[in-house]
């Protein structure tokens, strides 16, 4: 059991924040400040979370990435909300590089669910659909060879 004090009630918010769901470093120290902890508290108690595995912002991104992929957001889109995470390109590189094989397949995907499989009658629409998957946060240069593709 750990000794009462500020920093174990730090820890303590920490692992209940942790339990919902993985954060990055930054995002902890956002919401721990949010709730009044001081900053060096907050970072002793962060220290300790990523010493015993609790807080692993690799675990974290590898998670995020899966899970946005997986719900039709592209690369571009998912590097920017990682960003604003407080992660670097160096964690958030390898794992989306990981996947540049199946943006096409995620892609493919939401488009044929919003917009089934026919083709883009004319080029108002085809633009209306390019706008859509580059909200998604798909690159331009991939959405024009895939709208381009021959059916």
């Amino acid at each position: 059991m750990e000794e009462p004090g500020p920093v174990a009630e730090i820890v303590d918010r920490a692992r209940r924040l942790l339990a919902t769901r993985e954060h990055s470093r930054a995002e902890l120290m956002r919401k721990l400040r949010a709730r009044g902890f001081d900053d060096a508290g907050i970072g002793e108690a962060l220290d300790r979370l990523v010493a015993e595995g609790a807080l692993d912002e690799e675990r974290m991104v590898e998670q995020y990435v899966a899970e946005r992929a997986a719900k039709g957001f592209g690369p571009l889109r998912i590097r920017a909300e990682l960003h604003e995470k407080g992660l670097t390109d160096t964690l958030i590189d390898p794992h989306l590089g990981a996947m540049r094989d199946d943006w096409v397949a995620y892609m493919a995907e939401i488009y044929d669910r919003r917009f089934g499989s026919e083709p883009p009658p004319d080029r108002a629409e085809y633009a209306r659909r390019g706008r859509f998957l580059e909200q998604r946060g798909f690159p331009s240069e991939m959405i024009r060879r895939f709208l381009r593709r021959p059916d």
